[in-house]
């Protein structure tokens, strides 16, 4: 099971179980289908032909990362004689929580990646796109169903890689400071993961019918903030050429300071002061999770959004924040795919009727915690925008946008000012019927359409005819974006790229358009509330 991050009524940032939207069928087993064989740098590989797309599953990019590895750079994998089996996916990286039903079990030997190929050899033309799947930086699997890449690589015309990678205590906890120099870049060792899987894939993946000079990285929530991070990264430049986050803008990561007084909580929770750093990559991995959720739950962070658990700006890895105070140069070049779901915050505060009959003392309550201020001007402009709103409505509205929808606009519009590649920006507006019906358009409701997996996102989403022309049209757009850096197909109005002056966005529904600044007023009022403006 997956977590991610939310508020609590205390303005505290909690992890919250994802209770999916999606119901998915068991996928996770053993790929079945006509055995395949491909190359690669460490040995050859036995994957299998799947309803004709080849996939090859817990395919090994890096070595096991316990013992004398945790908390250290990634190591390339030993090569291997004769033919190894690729049809089952890799473990699951440590975290909070049980994998779900029929998932591999976690272990920290989890430097493992999948891939859906159309074709395998010749001379590797395809796109690739590498998925990060989400869960923040904390949780999360590329074993989960929905993510399953058969239907876009096959209706794109794609090769499509997923990978896992250290998570949470195990991928981002500093040590530098309590250890030394050799430790100096544990504090971002999960990302690193990441730059390992996007050099394994220049190395391999014209053996898997892909171009490794079309590698586009995509991913959604957790996996958005990845990909927005290695935006930044010196070490990824080169390693791919296209970029999408989808509701996973972040502006800012982990301090230095906050990542050392994060480790010293973390030693003290172990009862490890002054101990050496062979004893902290001794601990059982299952205490060193209780250990960090005990920290997470004592230790407040300095900005919305924000989690100790993120990888840290050492000024070598990570430079600087990626999107502070603007766009990463380092990545001016490459084009950007960006955007958001109207009421992202439904998937964390769940719509029952008790919480839709909502007050407006209750509103007024809930927004003074969230934002910190007075909320009336806040809670006025959002009313006048939205005049037949309730109280409900406007919490949720208020609450997506702080901070997940206004860093997003606002990272599209740091990247157009750069001035060099084009952004796209997009809302996603259609709503589910899953979920009671009154989810309307929540985190992750993008996911099975830009996977085109809309017939494993429900009962009800299954069956609807619209649901897979919406799906067809999502998946084409962000395949055709992986291969020509522009995601306009004729199916879609014109998408023009997004600036700071027209905000020209993509609003995703049954009836899809384009409009220039949706909610223009709550977008201004909202961008001083968290001082962007």
């Amino acid at each position: 099971m997956e977590y991610d991050i939310q508020f609590d009524k205390s303005g505290r940032r909690t992890f919250l179980k994802q209770v999916p939207l999606i119901v998915a069928g068991a996928h996770f087993a053993r790929a079945a289908g006509a055995e395949v064989i491909a190359d690669s740098a460490y040995g050859k590989l036995r994957g299998a032909d799947v309803d004709g797309i080849k996939v090859f599953k817990g395919i090994p990019y890096g070595a096991s990362t316990d013992g004398k590895n945790r908390f250290m750079p990634p190591v390339k994998p030993a090569p291997w004689t004769g033919v190894r089996d690729a049809l089952e996916f890799g473990r699951t990286s440590p975290q909070s929580g049980q994998p779900a039903a029929g998932a591999p079990a976690m272990g920290e030997d989890c430097l493992a990646l999948n891939v859906f190929t159309p074709g395998i050899g010749g001379r590797g033309m395809r796109p690739v796109m590498l998925w990060l799947h989400g869960g923040g930086f904390a949780t999360g699997s590329a074993s989960r169903p929905i993510y399953d890449g058969k239907n876009l690589a096959r209706t794109g015309d794609v090769v499509v890689v997923s990978i896992n990678h250290r998570l949470n205590v195990f991928g981002a906890t500093y040590l530098g400071e309590a250890f030394g120099p050799e430790f100096a870049l544990s504090g971002s060792v999960g990302i690193q993961d990441i730059v390992a899987a996007l050099q394994w894939v220049r190395e391999n993946i014209a053996q898997f019918g892909g171009d490794p000079n079309q590698v586009t990285i995509f991913g959604q929530s957790g996996g958005g903030r990845k990909v927005a991070t290695l935006m930044s990264m010196p070490d990824a430049k080169g390693l791919f050429h296209k970029a999408i986050i989808e509701s996973g803008a972040v502006l800012r990561l982990t301090t230095k300071e906050d990542a050392i007084r994060y480790t010293y909580q973390l030693l003290n929770e172990l009862g490890m002061q002054g101990s050496r750093p062979r004893d902290l990559q001794a601990v059982p991995a299952a205490a060193l999770l209780a250990a960090n959720g005990s920290v997470l739950r004592k230790m407040r962070m300095p900005e919305p959004g924000m989690v100790a658990n993120s990888p840290m700006v050492d000024g070598v890895m990570i430079p600087g924040h990626p999107w502070d105070p603007g766009a990463p140069a380092i990545s001016a070049n490459i084009p950007l795919l960006a955007g958001y779901a109207r009421t992202e915050e439904t998937f964390y505060d769940r719509p029952t009727p008790e919480s839709m009959a909502m007050t407006e003392e209750t509103l007024q309550a809930r927004a003074a915690k969230r934002l910190g201020i007075d909320p009336a001007p806040v809670i006025e402009m959002y009313r006048k925008a939205h005049p037949d709103a309730t109280p409900w409505d406007l919490h949720i509205l208020i609450a997506t946008d702080h901070p997940r929808g206004t860093h997003s606009r606002e990272l599209a519009k740091r990247k157009a000012q750069l001035g060099r590649a084009p952004v796209y920006f997009y809302r996603f507006d259609w709503e589910t019927p899953e979920g009671g019906g009154h989810m309307r358009s929540p985190h992750t409701i993008d996911v099975p359409f830009v996977f085109n997996n809309v017939k494993i996102a429900g009962p009800k989403i299954s069956q609807m005819p619209e649901a897979q022309a919406l799906a067809d049209k999502v998946s084409a757009a962000w395949a055709t974006f992986a291969r020509t850096g522009n995601p306009n197909i004729a199916a879609l109005p014109k998408w023009p790229a997004y600036s700071d002056k027209t905000r020209d966005t993509m609003l995703f529904n049954n009836v899809t358009r384009v409009v220039q600044d949706p909610d223009r007023e709550p977008r201004l009022i909202m961008e001083k509330v968290l001082k962007l403006a």
